[in-house]
């Protein structure tokens, strides 16, 4: 579980403005999921989601892979602060 907060710092925290203010917490297992919330600044939520939302799937993509070579099924929310 955590290596799934690092990845996901790891691949959001290039993208933001204020790093600083990145947030990745595990929510824990609800319906099957285990589920992450990613919290950044506003400005930046833009960046996080891309046009489209296509960053944004793309980083769901990459999450989706790693945690299904582990069997587990995972939720990424992407919020502002």
């Amino acid at each position: 579980m955590e290596n799934f907060e690092v990845l996901i710092q790891n691949l959001i925290q290039p993208l933001l403005s204020f790093p600083n203010e990145l947030k990745v917490e595990s929510l824990g297992d609800k319906e099957g999921f285990l589920t992450f919330e990613v919290k950044v600044h506003p400005s930046d939520l833009g960046r996080v989601i891309g046009k489209n939302g296509h960053i944004a799937q793309a980083i769901r993509t990459i999450l989706y892979a790693a945690s299904a070579k582990e069997g587990i099924k995972v939720r990424l929310n992407i919020e502002s602060k």
